[in-house]
């Protein structure tokens, strides 16, 4: 059963609180409820936790915002009619709705969080049961370092605010740095969770909420970002070896709505189409007048056209050519007649794919045309509906944290502290054979100790070098190939690529590979193999790939707002 949130917003006047006269004038309802009479009980303080959870779902969070990120990185493009063409191009400004929107959800649910923290720690614990207060608390701490671990790594750093602000000058704090957001708010608010979290929820009626192991790898990931290689590996090793969490076998259950919250899952964000029924998919509970959807609107802009949705992340040839290259392993028992990879089929669907979409045989509708090689299928509703909802509803849990990533992280995090590439294999080895494709140790097997590199183009270079597998070969492995496999559309991707600095060198080599497609393949009929590209090559990388600076665009620039509102940002 899935944790579905009865989302209030709690109004405060603690926010532009004034000290003018007119506030002497104002009339007081003695009949409303206030902050100052709210934060006494237990039951007071899980419904004030309930709306931080609820910023959780807000688009530009969890929900169809993800579309402009999606498209900044190699995994995915857009036609230049498209909205998340700013995006694909990198030419946002401190203006654009993606930009600011983000920004301002991110604080409204630190400012939610901040409202628990600060009222929990001014009463005494006579009133909760067991260890709900010092629980309650950890929840919401863990929710403030998630929110400030998105804006620190989307924006270069953020303005901290860890008190409910009581007057205008209150809210014009300096920005910080990535550093300064980690050591003085999300470490120790990671450390206090993790320290008073329980390893599970015993109720169905927790499910959704987090747990030791969200705290652990979370704070594992700010160390892996951090380079602090030992400590990284540390948290990810506990969350492993907690029991806690297995692989599922069957991965679309990671991108459905039928086993949600399942033994994979670490954090996951909840949503529901039983809920506010009618009501649209985008609208979220930040305005005193509207009662959010519970919903996600994700699913329409990665759906396919003539299904109802809008197409507007379409996967990017170099990973459609990547899930070709994820060769089955016909030993596997998860595979059962398929002839493509599980995730290929649970990620994108191309002309060739396997089995149906929309509940009709791939190709019955039109579509595959003018350079759309294959279309996103994760989070989308292609396995049980005939089309995306028009009112842009889907109850598709987002997957914040999985522990196919934490292997991965894992696996990176030894690599890089120790030097030990055969660790690392393992644990990458873990994760494709769940996905039913031969492993790197298949591939040495067969290979006299070496594997191929699996992300060079083969359509463009003829072949795929072998290496033999080094800390070098191994990491480009899991850079290249293994993260944008497994967690394509799960908004890892750009911070990814920033955090290990080569946005140049994939942007570059993927122009290149654009560019010969171009020059040489067949676009007529229905292409040429493998990915079928017929009537033209869509440019994905040309703008980008000339004028992507590390310095402009790495990450987000200070929403103009902000900048115009805070004395204090420069």
């Amino acid at each position: 059963m899935k944790y579905i949130k009865n989302i209030i917003l709690l109004t405060s006047t603690l926010l532009f609180v004034g000290c003018d006269e007119s506030s002497f004038l104002e009339e007081i309802n003695p009949n409303a409820t206030t902050s100052a009479i709210f934060w006494e009980t237990e039951s007071q303080f899980n419904t004030g936790l309930t709306t931080v959870y609820g910023a959780l779902q807000f688009q530009s969070v969890s929900g169809s915002g993800m579309q402009y990120e999606m498209v900044r990185a190699d995994i995915a493009g857009t036609e230049s009619w498209y909205a998340p063409n700013t995006f694909r191009n990198l030419t946002y400004t401190d203006g654009t709705f993606y930009v600011t929107d983000k920004w301002n959800e991110l604080y409204i649910g630190i400012f939610r969080a901040n409202q628990v923290i600060e009222n929990i720690n001014k009463v005494d614990g006579s009133s909760f049961t067991g260890n709900a207060k010092k629980e309650i608390e950890a929840q919401a701490r863990f929710l403030r370092a998630y929110f400030y671990f998105e804006l620190a790594n989307t924006y270069g750093g953020a303005v901290i605010q860890t008190k409910i602000a009581e007057t205008t000058d209150d809210l014009k704090q300096p920005f910080s740095t990535i550093a300064e957001v980690n050591t003085n708010v999300i470490i120790p608010d990671l450390m206090f969770a993790k320290e008073n979290l329980p390893l599970e929820w015993t109720s169905d009626s927790d499910l959704g909420r987090a747990t030791q192991g969200a705290a652990k790898s979370l704070l594992g990931k700010v160390y892996l970002y951090d380079q602090e290689w030992g400590m990284a590996a540390t948290q990810f090793k506990e969350v492993i070896d907690s029991q806690v969490y297995t692989l599922v076998p069957d991965i679309l259950d990671n991108y459905t709505d039928l086993n949600e919250f399942n033994s994979e899952s670490i954090f996951e964000v909840s949503f529901s189409t039983a809920v506010a029924p009618g009501v649209n998919g985008a609208i979220v509970d930040n305005s005193p007048s509207e009662n959010g959807a519970e919903a996600s609107a994700l699913a329409r802009p990665l759906g396919q056209l003539n299904f109802g949705g809008y197409n507007t992340v379409l996967p990017s040839y170099f990973l459609h050519e990547l899930f070709v290259n994820d060769e089955i392993d016909p030993s596997n028992p998860v595979n059962d007649g398929n002839s493509q990879s599980k995730r290929m089929g649970g990620s994108i669907v191309p002309i060739d794919g396997d089995g149906t979409y929309y509940n009709l045989p791939i190709g019955d509708k039109a579509g595959w045309s003018f350079g759309q090689s294959s279309y996103v299928k994760k989070y989308t509703n292609w396995y049980n509906s005939d089309s995306e909802d028009v009112n842009s509803r889907s109850g598709i849990n987002f997957r914040a944290i999985r522990l196919a990533d934490v292997y991965l992280m894992y696996a990176e995090a030894v690599l890089m502290d120790t030097g030990d590439f055969n660790t690392a294999i393992t644990y990458i080895d873990k994760v494709r054979s769940r996905a039913g494709v031969k492993t790197l140790a298949q591939y040495m097997s067969d290979n006299a100790g070496q594997f191929p590199q699996l992300h060079v183009s083969k359509q463009v270079h003829g072949s795929q070098p072998l290496v033999t597998p080094s800390v070098q070969t191994v990491l480009t492995h899991i850079q290249r190939v293994e993260r944008p496999l497994e967690l394509c559309f799960e908004g890892q991707r750009w911070k990814d690529l920033v955090r290990w600095g080569i946005v140049q060198q994939v942007f570059t080599e993927l122009r290149a590979d654009e560019v010969w497609r171009q020059n040489n393949l067949d676009l007529t009929g229905q292409g040429e193999a493998p990915i079928f590209i017929n009537e033209r090559i869509r440019p994905d990388f040309i703008i980008a790939s000339s004028i992507y600076d590390s310095a402009q665009h790495d990450y987000f620039p200070i929403p103009t707002l902000e900048v115009q509102a805070n004395d204090n940002v420069k």
